[in-house]
């Protein structure tokens, strides 16, 4: 059975990539839809190895705290840990929701998916 949550979130980028002709939508759509055991979990460390600053970020898994971010990015998850979140939010970055990021770049455009 699938997480209500979930349900949710699928049908709002399902709808973002129709109304915005936007593919990366309808992928984290996909994504979404994959079982938790497949998800991929990442930590801060491996992010900063694939970002530069103000990169725009998305994970379709759960975030963890471990290493150290030395950039500067907005960064969006299907989960994340408090420590991981802290040291987004220290090096001067930011995190939002997948409504926020929707909102912010409707056709995706210089949005990354990690992981």
């Amino acid at each position: 059975m699938t997480n209500q949550l979930v349900i949710q979130m699928v049908k709002e980028f399902k709808g973002a990539s129709k109304k915005n002709n936007a593919p990366i939508w309808s992928r984290l759509a996909e994504l979404a839809l994959k079982p938790s055991s497949a998800r991929r979990t990442i930590n801060i460390g491996q992010i900063d190895k694939f970002v530069k600053d103000n990169d725009v970020i998305v994970v379709p898994g759960k975030v963890l705290g471990t290493g150290n971010i030395s950039h500067k990015i907005t960064l969006c998850s299907f989960s994340m840990s408090t420590t991981g979140a802290k040291k987004v939010l220290q090096s001067g970055g930011k995190i939002l929701s997948f409504s926020e990021l929707i909102k912010s770049h409707p056709t995706g455009k210089g949005v990354v998916i990690i992981g």
